[in-house]
């Protein structure tokens, strides 16, 4: 059985994490296709919203525990010279480097390497069943695959070294008081409610969305001359497309706008 699946619905693609016999733990074999995965979608001009999730009860309990203990034994797989050089986590950066808008669809328990794939993207929209395990300390490591980014940044670091240090676990309600997701639904919901998502995103303008991404993670790292020097070179994009010309006459009309994407 494929371990990682994508799906392809329109405009929407769909990574699901596919081994729901082991709470879609991460295989080596896993983290070396997520980037081939990603670029995949990357690549394909048709697909303009991504979405993750995890199959069965979990949506991703982490690196696979039998990898863990191959490493500690010196039995791990063998590494090709790029992963003997890569960084940690070199996989989630791929993710969040990804141009396009992700939204990860968490439909229960995400645990540490689980919980950085879920913060490389943009959107995290939560099962009410959901669950955050903070379990790196408890195995004597620090939180990786860019979560000390992520998380310090999306809770500050008052909570981020709480949750760290401690361990802790949270529930979906926690999660969303937080802000460490966007929304919390019901759980048989929570795919159509990813999808709604996903399509009204896909139905918007593709290179100003494109733009907005690139601007607003722009922002934490610029001040507010440098963003508004990148305001005016994006503004200056979106004006030569025909999708803003679209888009102003829709709204002159009253109709909704079609953006393809020129």
């Amino acid at each position: 059985m494929e371990e990682l699946l994508l799906t392809k619905d329109n405009s929407i693609a769909t990574i699901t994490l596919n081994r729901p016999e082991k709470f879609n733990a991460m295989t080596t074999d896993m983290w070396r296709r997520l980037p081939e995965v990603i670029e995949e979608v990357r690549n394909d001009d048709n697909l303009k919203v991504l979405i993750i999730t995890g199959a069965g009860r979990a949506f991703c309990a982490g690196s696979d525990a039998g990898r863990l203990a191959s490493r500690i034994s010196g039995e791990e797989i063998a590494k090709t010279q790029k992963e003997l050089t890569a960084p940690v986590g070199a996989e989630v950066l791929c993710l969040a480097k990804l141009q396009k808008p992700t939204i990860a669809a968490i439909n229960g328990t995400a645990a540490a390497a689980g919980i950085s794939i879920a913060l490389a993207c943009d959107i995290r929209i939560a099962s009410d069943q959901s669950k955050f395990v903070f379990a790196w300390t408890k195995m004597g490591l620090i939180p990786d695959g860019g979560a000390t980014f992520f998380l310090t940044r999306l809770l500050g670091p008052s909570k981020t070294l709480e949750l760290a240090f401690t361990g802790s676990s949270i529930d979906a309600t926690e999660a969303r008081r937080i802000g460490l997701v966007n929304k919390v639904v019901p759980h048989n919901e929570l795919l159509a409610v990813a999808k709604e998502t996903a399509t009204t995103i896909a139905e918007g303008p593709p290179i100003a969305i494109e733009l907005v991404k690139k601007g607003v993670y722009r922002a934490l790292f610029h001040d507010l001359e440098s963003q508004l020097e990148f305001e005016s070179y994006a503004q200056g994009v979106c004006r030569q497309t025909e999708d803003h010309r679209e888009g102003v006459q829709a709204f002159v009309q009253k109709r909704k706008p079609e953006f393809k994407g020129k």
